[in-house]
């Protein structure tokens, strides 16, 4: 191990510019790849923003028992769809009316008899808010006896699910070509390195050593120029990211950046593309000496 590590970094010191070339060329590869992750992951946080003002509103009967009231908000709270259930009185509803339809401000002011139901309003839990779910929870909720309606704007989410469902499919095929794009660029950027020592290569050969020999020290390069290259891509991204915040904003908060989970698998993501050019670059050039 100590004499891969020896010839891994002399490497290093034998072609610096090289070395600096195939880490600059990997860092830029991967930002591309970051950068895109950076869009599909605010991209997924705008569509779950949105997706926290999918609710089921159940409308009540005029005359409805405080009791039952009670007893079907805590029943319905132990669905396993649903998060929180709050009710709100005919006189709240009245006084939400005013605040926020201005335009019939006048009309509700002047009312004899409030018009306006008692409703509970179901929000369900995270995973829990796709039509299927929403319609199954308003299917119970139309079986309590004093509940005279049930709205859940079963179209909205319908469009929501397909808009969900496109933009994964596209990030997924978008995320492989970039990735494939990248495996490509430090392939051959790696290639140029084995190329730069195949006289030392033969010279190795000759005197009988192993592929496993010759391998190792070229792996374990391409494995610290992808980790080297990788980081060069987590500071690019943040420098981005830093400069685009504040400018571009979501629903209710700034963009924001990857999870230390998701620039861990970035870093390791870089490593085993340098491992793997490293290693098809070094087995093409055995085949062909």
């Amino acid at each position: 191990m100590r004499l891969l590590l020896r010839e891994a970094f002399a490497a290093f010191r034998r072609a610096p510019l090289l070395s600096a070339l195939s880490i600059t060329t990997i860092g830029f590869s991967l930002y591309a790849v970051g950068l895109f992750a950076l869009v599909a992951v605010n991209m997924k946080e705008a569509l779950r923003l949105v997706e926290q003002r999918v609710e089921v509103v159940a409308y009540l009967l005029h005359g409805t028992p405080p009791e039952s009231i009670a007893l079907a908000s805590q029943d319905i709270a132990a669905f396993p769809e649903v998060e929180r259930v709050t009710f709100v009185s005919e006189d709240e509803a009245l006084k939400r009316a005013r605040a926020e339809l201005v335009e019939f401000r006048d009309a509700y002011r002047d009312l004899a008899v409030n018009p306006l139901p008692a409703s509970l309003e179901i929000s369900l839990k995270d995973g829990y808010r796709d039509a299927d779910h929403t319609a199954a929870v308003a299917a119970r909720l139309k079986g309590y006896g004093f509940i005279d309606d049930v709205r859940y704007g079963r179209e909205w989410i319908e469009k929501l699910d397909r808009l969900r469902n496109i933009a994964g499919l596209v990030g997924l095929m978008i995320g492989l070509a970039f990735a494939a794009v990248a495996v490509v660029i430090i392939g051959v950027t790696i290639r140029l390195t084995v190329l730069q020592r195949a006289r030392e290569i033969q010279v190795m050969r000759l005197v009988g050593a192993t592929h496993g020999f010759i391998r190792g020290p070229f792996l374990l390069e391409g494995a610290i120029k992808g980790l080297l290259g990788g980081l060069v891509a987590i500071a690019l991204s943040y420098g981005t990211y830093t400069l685009l915040r504040g400018q571009i904003q979501l629903a209710t908060s700034d963009i924001v950046f990857l999870r230390s989970s998701q620039v861990a698998l970035g870093v390791c993501f870089g490593v085993a593309i340098g491992f793997l050019g490293s290693l098809m670059s070094v087995e093409r050039h055995l085949r062909n000496v």
